[in-house]
């Protein structure tokens, strides 16, 4: 019996006139994995090592482009910026300015349960941790480089912060007085520069407006956060950095506080006590009048 063409074209070779096949449609199970994987960038705390749907969606991310665009895109219409996925960070997202996901300085000290007046302390001690944990570019760049800090080193570092900053104030003849309405780094060092180190409570604990009081709250929120892990008691608390956290300094490092603070010199030390080099030409230390803190306001 003979076989029809038709029989042929079916068992044969493709023809090769025959259009490109068409990507194939992407499934609700698609998104619904992608979204999964976002989920997962969001919880910061969680290891790709640890749970073995995080790593295999981190896996499909980098072997599949069409499913690392959707996660993209899911991450997009969340009002997220993805910093970086891989084995090290996992899924490593921050908030857009405009994103739900986003820390207010606002609901960060109402959740300290702090006076408003104190948003530019904590501001100033969230942007010195930074500061402290990465104080030079070639430490930020290394993906292998681990910093360290601790409360106390932060609170001492500021201090001679504000002591250069009222120095050179002074030269300059400027206003000494705490603004409290005035924008940025100034106004902080200038306010963080009266309040007390420590307070005074009956059992020697620190207060909670007291500046080591702002730092403990801000290394307790990037613990939480799963930026910093906890390694000891030592010094009021130290800490050490994670690659989550050195991804996020990343993106904060081009702002004018940043900058300004780094300008002032940084030892660069790994046991969390870093302080300040004797600045090599003071005359071209201008403050930035508004220098944003690592806030979205």
């Amino acid at each position: 019996m003979t076989d029809h063409p038709a029989e042929h074209a079916a068992w044969g070779e493709p023809d090769s006139t025959a259009a490109p096949a068409a990507p194939a449609p992407v499934t609700p199970a698609d998104a619904a994995d992608a979204a999964r994987l976002v989920a997962f960038g969001l919880q910061p705390k969680l290891q790709p090592a640890r749970d073995q749907e995080y790593g295999e969606l981190l896996r499909r991310y980098r072997e599949d482009p069409p499913f690392a665009r959707l996660a993209d895109a899911v991450a997009t219409g969340l009002g997220l910026v993805v910093l970086e996925v891989s084995p090290r960070a996992g899924m490593a997202v921050t908030a857009a300015e405009d994103s739900v996901f986003a820390v207010r300085m606002g609901d960060y000290a109402r959740r300290a349960a702090t006076d408003a007046s104190d948003r530019f302390l904590h501001g100033l001690a969230h942007l010195a941790v930074a500061a402290m944990a990465f104080p030079r570019p070639e430490d930020l760049a290394d993906d292998g480089y681990i910093g360290r800090v601790t409360v106390n080193g932060v609170d001492a570092f500021v201090r001679q912060a504000c002591r250069r900053l009222e120095e050179r104030a002074e030269e300059h003849g400027e206003n000494t007085d705490p603004a409290t309405d005035a924008p940025g780094l100034e106004a902080a060092w200038r306010i963080w520069a009266r309040r007390s180190s420590t307070g005074a409570t009956k059992d020697a604990r620190r207060l909670a407006g007291s500046t080591t009081g702002i730092i403990g709250k801000a290394v307790a929120f990037l613990t939480d956060s799963g930026f910093l892990q906890r390694t000891g008691d030592d010094s009021g608390g130290t800490y050490r950095t994670t690659a989550r956290y050195q991804l996020q300094v990343r993106d904060m490092a081009g702002s004018a506080a940043m900058a300004e603070l780094l300008e002032l010199g940084v030892v660069p030390v790994t046991d969390g006590s870093a302080t300040l080099l004797p600045p090599e030409d003071t005359d071209d230390l201008e403050l930035a009048a508004d220098a944003g803190l690592p806030f979205h306001s």
